[in-house]
């Protein structure tokens, strides 16, 4: 039966087989990247042609992926990140072939058959039909498969060219990140760094508001001399002023209704005897868990959403939640098991999206802003709609309005299309909201004069003065606490400033007034157990603070992990290495970029529209 239904699924599995390594960034296959293949070439790398197809084809792969990771359509704008990812893929692809032929680095037959026995290729890991009742890949499930499909030659060409890919990569791998080694030293800090914990009470002081502006005085020469010796922080690109109007795409409480509906109705299947597993890789939007049937994997306190740990420190062992609401959607929860600090769970999240309704509701209501933009004044329109009319900025190099996000199609109508001050946009759609723009005024790349820039240069240079001012001031206090005149409670009491306390933290903590891995961090664990420590700065802030305990890490437990940490770290540092090195290569590389002329070209041509061309 098993065998039967696998076979029934051979060709969805091999089209995943073709695509899958498409997303990785540097070991993949499933794709002649050669640049031989034909339709014309996008640009060069090296001496090596892009060809159109092997683009195409890595668009497509991305495309899909991005189309299966979301329930909304992808947008225009996700559509040119996904055009420059598929451009940066393929350029990966050349420079690392080149580079196997320069290395000469090949792979033997014996390799693939050893390969294909022990090391079967990750979608085939991850794929529910060699799953065992626990969730976990069965190897041997996965051989019976191979023994299986090992009359069909055309299976087994498929597999052999992947091997051929992948295993050369892997030796390219070896030998870029040779020599890595981890010492003791440096894992137990990592470890250490992460667990090791303090609580303090600290004295958060602002320099803004303690130094009051006539203690510190900026004299207009100053200004003028700060200017002239920091010309260059003052040029800025070519921007413009717009006044502009949104109408997000955020789910309604509606849609948040019919997410928690849906999380009943699975928590329902689940309960009348559907297994938890099969409905999380059918149902659940967490793409990293959905695959092996919800699994979450072991988490400590402290390291889980509130909302998520509340629940599974408390729910019983193999029992069903209700749907917990997190920013994330509703998720339902089922421990596998706890101790009294460690819980092992699997979840089934439904994420809060627009319904079909509401999406054509608002698809709508798009079209029709459109149109009527199309023959009445920008103002007009926003009353006729109830929208507010807001005002903005877009450079040439940032273009990020409140309420739309990244509004990359309005800064290339403003500054590739030249459009000029009174023009109004097209409808234009971000992740966030569908928007328009109106241009108010538009100003040239060059340098800010001193008359534009001076009063935020008075500003800066008082602010620093403040901060000297302020720190001196904290010095003598800090004499006063360590010396026992007073406690940092009276000396809050004495600034009006309250004392708060904060923690038990890590040193990789957020810490609200403190920041994370700030000098204020590093200072609350230099300080012994009811220590002074600062004063030093935190996010623009002087910080005294009291160490008022202290948590050292388990140095035996550390012990006794020492060596998974070790493999997992090595693999981590491998991976950042292997990502350093391919930036290295592409720096050193020619690269010819010629997509934009080339698909303008064939517009041109064809009078179509620009790729992807199988759409």
């Amino acid at each position: 039966m098993l065998m039967r239904q696998m076979r029934q699924n051979t060709k969805i599995i091999m089209l995943v087989t073709a695509l899958a390594f498409v997303a990785l960034m540097v070991f993949e296959w499933g794709m002649d990247a050669s640049g031989r293949s034909g339709g014309g070439d996008l640009g060069r790398v090296g001496r090596a042609p892009v060809s159109l197809t092997v683009y195409q084809n890595t668009y497509r792969s991305i495309y899909d992926q991005v189309q299966r990771s979301q329930a909304q359509p992808i947008s225009s704008a996700q559509n040119r990140e996904i055009e420059d990812m598929a451009w940066d893929e393929v350029v990966n692809q050349l420079l690392i072939r080149s580079e196997l032929v320069r290395r000469g680095i090949r792979v033997t037959d014996d390799e693939i058959l050893q390969a294909a026995q022990f090391s079967p290729p990750p979608q085939f890991q991850t794929d529910p039909a060699f799953m065992n009742e626990q969730g976990q890949f069965d190897l041997m499930r996965y051989r019976q498969f191979l023994s299986q499909q090992g009359q069909d030659p055309a299976f087994l060409q498929q597999l052999e060219q992947y091997y051929r890919e992948s295993i050369p990569r892997e030796k390219l791998a070896r030998q870029v990140t040779a020599g890595i080694f981890v010492s003791d030293r440096e894992l137990w800090e990592l470890y250490r760094d992460a667990r090791e914990e303090v609580t303090v009470t600290a004295l958060i002081l602002d320099p803004a508001q303690r130094i009051p502006d006539s203690a510190v005085p900026v004299s207009r020469e100053e200004v003028e001399r700060h200017y002239n010796d920091n010309r260059e922080d003052f040029w800025v690109p070519a921007r413009a002023q717009v006044r502009y109007v949104y109408m997000d795409r955020l789910p309604s409480a509606a849609d948040s209704v019919a997410a928690f509906d849906r999380a009943l109705a699975l928590r329902r299947e689940i309960l009348e005897g559907e297994a938890f597993g099969d409905v999380a890789r059918r149902e659940s939007a967490d793409l990293s868990t959905a695959q092996t049937g919800g699994h979450m994997g072991f988490w400590g306190r402290g390291e889980l959403l509130d909302e998520v740990e509340a629940v599974v420190f408390d729910l019983p062992v193999g029992e069903l939640s209700e749907p917990v609401e997190t920013f994330l959607g509703y998720h339902l929860l089922e421990v596998l098991s706890r101790d009294e600090d460690q819980v092992e769970a699997r979840h089934i999240l439904v994420e809060i999206t627009l319904t079909d309704e509401s999406e054509i509701r608002l698809l709508s209501r798009a079209d029709s802003l459109e149109a009527l933009a199309a023959t009445r004044a920008f103002n007009d329109v926003a009353a006729q709609f109830g929208l507010e009319v807001l005002t903005g900025e877009i450079s040439e190099d940032f273009a990020v309005l409140p309420g739309v996000g990244p509004a990359l199609e309005g800064q290339d109508w403003i500054f590739e299309d030249q459009e000029g001050v009174g023009a109004v946009s097209p409808l234009f759609e971000s992740m966030d909201a569908f928007y328009m723009l109106e241009i108010v005024r538009e100003s040239p790349e060059g340098y800010l004069t001193l008359d534009e820039v001076a009063s935020e240069i008075e500003g800066a240079l008082r602010l620093e003065r403040k901060r000297e001012r302020l720190i001196a001031d904290a010095r003598d206090w800090a004499a006063e606490l360590r010396d026992g005149r007073t406690s940092i409670e009276e000396l809050g009491d004495r600034l009006s400033l309250p004392a708060v306390t904060e923690g038990p933290f890590t040193r990789l903590s957020m810490v609200p007034g403190l920041g994370v891995q700030s000098p204020a961090i590093g200072a609350a664990f230099g300080t012994a157990e009811g220590g002074i420590a600062g004063p030093v700065m935190a996010q623009g802030q002087v910080v005294l603070l009291r160490v008022d305990a202290r948590t050292e890490a388990d140095r035996e437990a550390w012990e006794g992990q020492k060596e998974l940490q070790r493999i997992q770290v090595t693999a981590q540092i491998q991976q950042e290495r292997m990502g350093q090195w391919l930036v290295g290569l592409r720096e050193t590389t020619r690269i010819v970029d010629n997509r934009a002329a080339f698909f303008r070209a064939a517009e041109d041509a064809q009078s179509g529209p620009q790729i992807p061309a199988f759409f």
